[in-house]
């Protein structure tokens, strides 16, 4: 969950190195207001990229297609499982200590 904080820009001036810390947590963001009205938003460097390249994804047609044609092939059971694909690829799956490892197949030299 989100937690958002609300402050008056005057407030923020004096806590600055507080917020830039807080902000670094996860979800994490401040708004800061004006005579009331909310004027900008401080948020980390990994929130503000992140929510960039989602929007970058959602404005791009061709991604976009993609991912609309795999949630449509998943809903209609066309999909195969990691299993599935680690064999294709000439994985073997051993298991040790109740635990699956993916080695990939070599050829054995004649």
């Amino acid at each position: 969950m989100s937690k958002s904080t609300t402050l008056p820009i005057s407030e923020a001036r004096r806590k600055i190195f507080d917020i830039a810390e807080d902000v670094q947590r996860p979800n994490r963001h401040y708004t800061l207001t004006d005579k009331g009205r909310p004027k900008a938003v401080v948020l980390s460097v990994d929130e503000y990229q992140s929510l960039i390249e989602t929007v970058d994804i959602l404005n791009n047609p061709l991604i976009m297609k993609d991912i609309k044609k795999g949630e449509s092939e998943y809903a209609k059971g066309q999909y195969s499982t990691l299993d599935e694909i680690l064999k294709e690829e000439g994985y073997v799956q051993v298991s040790r200590n109740n635990r699956k490892i993916s080695q990939k197949k070599t050829a054995k030299a004649s």
